[in-house]
């Protein structure tokens, strides 16, 4: 006797298997392509932003949308190994990786962030989609009063990216790369 299970259950594992590969295959070849693959999400957003406006509800849906949408824009932003944290981390004398340099007798380390940009901009893509598919069922159109969950949104963003921009300014560091010194472009470039 076969201990496997119902054919049925087998061919289901199969199909889902087939469709996460696939999956897999369309995401690594997008991986390449930064500017792309952000105009995509771009033009999602966009749609979405139509859809509510348009059916004028959702707006608790956009709402968490928009605190998730800061949340991963702000693990981004920091770093992985948290400048601040050095004092515990040495207290403990466990240090799991490298972090950034906060005196300037200290060695050079490189800007490691927490959140990746390929998965910054999956997590993004894919909350944006199920905020879209949420819009087409009513039991999540909750009746509120919009704009003071505008008010309370930019007040939170306001707030948090200041105090990130604080952050940044006390540990010198800068998550982009706009103003770094860029070796190896021009005529002197190694390849």
């Amino acid at each position: 006797m076969d201990s496997s299970g119902p054919p049925e259950e087998g061919a289901f594992w199969a199909q889902k298997t087939a469709i996460e590969r696939r999956y897999q295959v369309v995401l690594d070849k997008v991986t390449p392509h930064t500017a792309e693959r952000w105009a995509f999400t771009g033009f999602v957003l966009l749609i979405y932003f139509i859809r509510v406006l348009y059916a004028q509800g959702w707006y608790i849906v956009t709402y968490a949308l928009g605190i998730y949408l800061l949340n991963l824009f702000l693990a981004f932003l920091q770093p992985k190994f948290d400048p601040s944290l050095e004092m515990d981390m040495a207290a403990d004398a466990v240090e799991e990786g490298p972090t950034l340099p906060i005196r300037s007798d200290e060695e050079f380390r490189p800007f490691v962030r927490r959140l990746p940009e390929f998965k910054f901009w999956h997590s993004a893509t894919r909350s944006i989609v199920i905020a879209f598919v949420c819009t087409l069922f009513r039991v999540f159109d909750i009746p509120v009063f919009w704009p003071i969950l505008l008010i309370y949104f930019c007040i939170l963003f306001t707030i948090t990216m200041k105090r990130q921009i604080r952050h940044m300014i006390r540990y010198r560091y800068i998550p982009f790369n706009i103003g770094k010194k860029a070796y190896g472009k021009g005529g002197n470039s190694f390849k």
